[in-house]
């Protein structure tokens, strides 16, 4: 057995993975279309506290083993039996987009409900061709959670979220890609190379700097950014050794190889 199939944790309905600096969680729940019930939102919850805590960890993909729907959000029946509330779902939404660390969710499927958030919350978003997406919680009389509400209208626009939320319009993969939604389309055969290189290339990129810049764009979209918050990540970042390695590497025509302090 490789060193990286040892390192695989497998539940009944989530995958966690982890090779070098780059970690996975994947959505493996075909039957109910990767809808997220209280024992797969605990195991998310329990992941990411743990990459929080990781050091070693650079970056994190969210995906999907199913490529006919990436996640339908929340599971419903949960919803109705009183097994998990909105809330429960809205926390994994906000620890996910509050990572420290940057985020890429590879979307293989179609999108609905809160699976459109879930992917929302990642920095980054590439699809492959062809998906489809849509939040009928208008056409299901709920009113969607006011802090994912605040999360669409903050990285999509007010006339985006007003479509999203408000008509339940359904998106194609273009009109995704038009809006801002998501970053690439790509060719289901291209998919998994294409996202694999993008999460090594962020890997391979300084930490430090990464993470301050970050940090510094979400709070300053929130509003909850101080000048002198900012100030003291970016000094952090500009002190740090990963710096110098940089500048050395480009005098020195080489690939740098940041260590993160």
């Amino acid at each position: 057995m490789s060193r990286f199939l040892r390192r695989v944790i497998l539940t009944e309905t989530i995958i966690f993975s982890k090779e070098g600096s780059i970690a996975r969680i994947s959505l493996n729940n075909p039957a109910k279309h990767n809808a997220l019930g209280s024992k797969e939102l605990l195991t998310i919850r329990r992941h990411l506290s743990d990459i929080e805590k990781k050091s070693s960890v650079r970056v994190l993909v969210l995906s999907s083993t199913n490529d006919t729907t990436f996640c339908a959000g929340a599971s419903l029946e949960e919803l109705r039996n009183g097994d998990i509330t909105s809330n429960d779902f809205q926390s994994i939404t906000d620890l996910l987009a509050e990572a420290k660390i940057p985020t890429v969710c590879a979307i293989n499927g179609n999108l609905f409900g809160g699976g459109v958030e879930l992917a929302l919350s990642c920095d980054f978003r590439i699809a492959t061709r062809n998906i489809k997406m849509r939040v009928p919680a208008s056409a299901l009389g709920l009113c969607y959670p006011i802090s994912g509400i605040h999360r669409y209208v903050e990285r999509l626009g007010h006339n985006a979220a007003k479509r999203i939320l408000l008509a339940a319009e359904s998106f194609s993969d273009s009109q995704l890609l038009e809006m801002g939604f998501v970053e690439r389309i790509e060719d289901p055969v291209n998919f998994d190379t294409v996202v694999n290189q993008y999460a090594v290339n962020l890997s391979e990129l300084a930490p430090l700097a990464v993470q301050a810049m970050k940090q510094i764009i979400n709070k300053k979209s929130s509003g909850k950014l101080t000048y002198e918050e900012a100030e003291k990540l970016a000094v952090e970042c500009n002190e740090s050794q990963d710096v110098r390695e940089g500048f050395i590497a480009q005098r020195e025509k080489r690939k740098p190889v940041f260590n993160g302090f």
